[in-house]
């Protein structure tokens, strides 16, 4: 019996164990160390939202409020004479998106040109300002190049220029008779009259082939169509007067998209560059499999960069046309505009630019998945 109560009471477990006085107060310790901690981050996130409170409210007053009272707009028949807010302003619901883009009208017709305009402005300018500033850093980051100093500037001089400056100067260079079509009639070449010339370049390139008529297209082209325009009208490419917006937009961004790619490339490990080329590579594959993979990250900046500004491009088609010739220079964010302040009708423009909106997330989300290191992931699903 002795020896049972004695077994009885030592085992583990038991009120009667020695190590059970010593575990309490580790315990307890452990527990007030935890408490402490957790208060101390709730004394750290309340600093930290007191020192960013100045800049949530200015952010929520001036960006965040907008937005919602535009989006407000857009719901509206609005002349912008009124409170929008009160019972003079005529609530009309999805109407304004409808009539852009499902009811047949010069509504959609000219919201459907004036997405056509800007794709083919996007598709062209977005790569050739991209190539441009990547060649360009490429070569204003050898070391042995004299005068990169003097070039880097010079590259990026157009792009801290006034843009209104800018596109006045190219409206007198590509006039009938500037100093675009005085060059090319030094080979031989008849120059167009840029800013009159509503035509197409691919229409005008398929039709020098024989393989369309541009100005009667017949069949599929013509007998099918889209938000109230023809395939061949979607198809026709930009118009001449569009290709020198084109241009001044390549030769004004260049400048700024080589900075941030020099940035990049002096970024990358010279150890890396070195090890490449005791491997024997050549510059075509060092710029293949080391440089363009080391500045993946940045190239998905400068195309999201590029993808914004050239899908709200505004005031090179305000200066050098408003649209003109034949509405081939429309934009969508010029088509806002004259809604809003020349059409007097807000809501339909806050519905234009919010159709766009939807349209910049929609394509940067795209350019986001196809951009995506594939490799990592697949190393990460392993």
């Amino acid at each position: 019996m002795p020896n049972r109560t004695m077994r009885a009471s030592g085992t583990p477990g038991t009120t009667g164990t020695p190590g059970a006085p010593d575990s309490a107060p580790g315990r307890a310790g452990t527990t007030a160390k935890a408490r402490a901690r957790r208060a101390g981050l709730r004394g750290e996130g309340t600093w930290g939202w007191l020192f960013v409170s100045p800049m949530v409210l200015v952010l929520g007053l001036f960006m965040v409020l907008p937005i919602l009272m535009a989006l407000w707009v857009s719901l509206l028949h609005w002349d912008g004479q009124s409170n929008p807010f009160s019972s003079q302003a005529d609530f009309v619901g999805l109407d304004n998106y409808r009539s852009l883009l499902t009811q047949d009208g010069l509504d959609r017709t000219l919201f459907a040109t004036a997405l056509r305009n800007n794709a083919y402005y996007v598709l062209l300018t977005v790569p050739l300002q991209t190539l441009l500033a990547l060649g360009l850093a490429l070569i204003v980051n050898q070391k042995l190049l004299r005068g990169r100093g003097a070039l880097r500037t010079t590259f990026f001089f157009p792009s801290v220029t006034s843009s209104i400056a800018v596109s006045t100067v190219f409206l007198f260079l590509f006039q009938g008779s500037g100093a675009v079509n005085s060059m090319l009639s030094w080979i031989g070449v008849k120059g167009p009259n840029w800013f009159a010339d509503p035509r197409g370049v691919l229409s005008l390139i398929l039709g020098g082939l024989g393989i369309v008529d541009p100005e009667r297209p017949t069949g599929m082209l013509a007998d099918h169509s889209v938000m109230g325009l023809s395939w061949f009208e979607w198809l026709s490419g930009p118009s001449v007067a569009m290709c020198t917006l084109i241009l001044l937009a390549v030769w004004t961004t260049s400048g700024t998209f080589m900075l941030i790619f020099l940035a990049a490339l002096q970024n990358i490990p010279r150890e890396l560059e070195e090890s490449a080329a005791m491997e024997g590579v050549n510059r075509r594959q060092m710029l293949r499999y080391v440089t363009l993979p080391a500045l993946r990250p940045v190239l998905f900046l400068v195309l999201t960069l590029g993808l914004i500004s050239t899908w709200q491009v505004f005031d090179q088609v305000y200066v050098m046309g408003q649209g003109a010739p034949g509405n081939t220079t429309l934009t969508p964010a010029f088509l806002s505009y004259s809604a809003g302040f020349e059409d007097a009708d807000f809501g339909q423009g806050a519905a234009i630019a919010f159709i766009l909106l939807a349209l910049i997330l929609i394509l940067t989300a795209f350019q986001r998945w196809a951009l995506r290191d594939r490799g990592a992931r697949t190393g990460r699903n392993r």
